[in-house]
């Protein structure tokens, strides 16, 4: 792949961030209903008039008929952690979170820009390593990553495409002005619920709709089985498509199964597959059926316990030798992983100037790498201000935020960061929008954030919205249902 390497200054390592940048993002958060003299804003105005002429009552026999649907349908998310078998639903609010269509048309040109740059990295990342040799990015980052896997190193994919699927984490922080929060490129989840919070949506408040220029989720599966059908090996002729989950133990498993009835594929563990002689195989009824591509939902260190972790029930041995010799594709490909960790997002923006010689147009967070002395130093004198991650963290776990922490918990990020800080970043606390919820007390304004999913094959496609999730908590700004989060559905006007 050729690469326009555009004019940028040379980046050798993350410097501290400014005060300036601290002070724009602990703004108040902005109300996604209200202006801030209270007027109500215009897209919401036919909202605001049906939530007045609803009853609470109402509201609240509706939420537990849409309770009652979730269970019907088996819409229950198992938290790691709990007793076994432990499943609870993931909380639905009734109130939906709506975006204009212009505010959608600047966030979906944003996302495709950075799922761009993002494959184009991961690309030269396994080829000719550009950004590393123009210094833009600390080779020592991606080498000691152990996402990194040099297994991928020279291998080719269809269109040079390694992330299908991305779920990008982003908050709404002033008018106008959103921030990217993270990068979601291994095996990014939740976009079920973005589907059945439609459909129940459209059920429970068929009126509602009639109000508003609502556009359209429900056509995600077709994109989605279009998308990795682009992604077979060369030459296949109408490739055959399967899911791969590691079963029913999984908290997502019911969003792999979902999708698979879906698109009209099937849902398979491993041992419904098998290798023979350099090809991938389903084990049918009507005997062997050939695997062209496979829409992995597991952790590539489980996929191959010839070439990964040995002791792994979940993965197909032989695997990784099929694919490197390009006998299967694997979505999202194998070794993704570095380009989500937390402190290779720093650099994304330096990316996108590098590959698309375009200034991003969704910006990141300011961040602190915890490796360079100066941040790090700077970080520990303020841990009460800051939002501390584990680079590899996930689900609201191995966080510390700062302002809602005790002296214990921050001197126990303190000893965490001194014995590894490059397992760490900061960032300013955020000032997450809010958007009026429906909770014990009535309606009142919680924390929410959007995860919109962006597929990436012959071209790239968003549905427009994503997955809202909420902060169901007084003043808290956790949305992830693993700690208590619940989900809206997204409306984008159209225009």
């Amino acid at each position: 792949m050729k690469t326009e390497r555009a004019s940028s200054p040379q980046v050798v390592g993350n410097t501290a961030v400014s005060r300036s940048e601290q002070v724009t993002l602990r703004r108040g958060p902005i109300d996604e209903m209200k202006h801030p003299d209270g007027a109500i804003r215009s897209h919401c105005a036919p909202l605001r008039e049906w939530l007045q002429a609803v009853p609470p009552a109402q509201l609240d026999q509706k939420r537990k008929e849409a309770d009652r649907l979730f269970r019907r349908l088996g819409i229950t998310f198992a938290v790691y952690g709990e007793a076994a078998g432990s499943e609870r639903l993931i909380p639905f609010d009734l109130i939906p979170r709506i975006i204009p269509a212009k505010e959608w048309q600047t966030l979906a040109a944003g996302l495709r820009q950075r799922v761009a740059a993002l494959n184009a990295f991961l690309h030269d990342l396994y080829h000719g390593q550009e950004i590393l040799k123009a210094g833009r990015l600390p080779a020592e980052m991606i080498f000691s990553n152990p996402q990194y896997r040099v297994e991928m190193q020279g291998i080719d994919l269809p269109g040079g495409i390694y992330v299908q699927i991305a779920g990008v984490d982003v908050v709404h922080t002033g008018e106008g002005e959103f921030h990217i929060l993270e990068d979601n490129l291994r095996t990014p989840s939740g976009v079920s619920y973005m589907l059945v919070n439609r459909r129940i949506m459209k059920r429970l408040f068929p009126e509602l709709f009639a109000l508003h220029p609502v556009a359209p989720v429900e056509h995600y599966p077709e994109l989605l089985i279009e998308t990795l059908r682009a992604a077979a090996p060369e030459g296949t002729v109408d490739p055959s498509v399967v899911l791969l989950t590691p079963g029913p133990y999984n908290s997502a498993y019911f969003e792999h199964t979902f999708l698979a009835q879906q698109m009209g594929i099937e849902a398979v563990e491993a041992q419904d597959l098998f290798v023979r002689d350099n090809k991938v195989y389903m084990r049918t009824m009507e005997g062997p059926a050939r695997v062209d591509v496979i829409y992995r939902r597991i952790d590539e260190d489980f996929l191959d316990p010839l070439a990964f972790r040995a002791d792994s029930v979940l993965g197909v041995p032989g695997l990784l030798s099929v694919y490197r010799s390009g006998g299967v594709a694997i979505a999202n490909a194998v070794g993704t992983g570095v380009a989500d960790d937390k402190a290779i997002y720093a650099y994304v923006p330096e990316m996108i100037r590098f590959y698309l010689g375009q200034e991003p147009i969704l910006k990141n967070v300011p961040t602190y790498s915890l490796r360079n002395p100066d941040d790090r130093s700077y970080v520990l004198a303020h841990l009460n201000e800051l939002v501390v991650k584990e680079v590899h963290g996930s689900g609201g776990y191995g966080m510390l935020i700062g302002p809602a922490s005790t002296v214990k918990e921050r001197e126990l990020f303190r000893q965490r960061i001194l014995r590894n800080p490059e397992n760490y970043i900061a960032q300013p606390t955020l000032a997450l929008s809010t958007c009026p919820t429906f909770v014990e007390q009535g309606i009142a304004p919680r924390h929410i954030d959007l995860r919109p999913f962006v597929l990436s094959g012959r071209t790239i496609h968003l549905v427009p919205g994503g997955l809202t999730r909420v902060a169901l908590r007084d003043g808290s700004l956790v949305v992830n249902s693993s700690q208590g989060g619940g989900t809206k559905d997204t409306w984008v006007l159209e225009e």
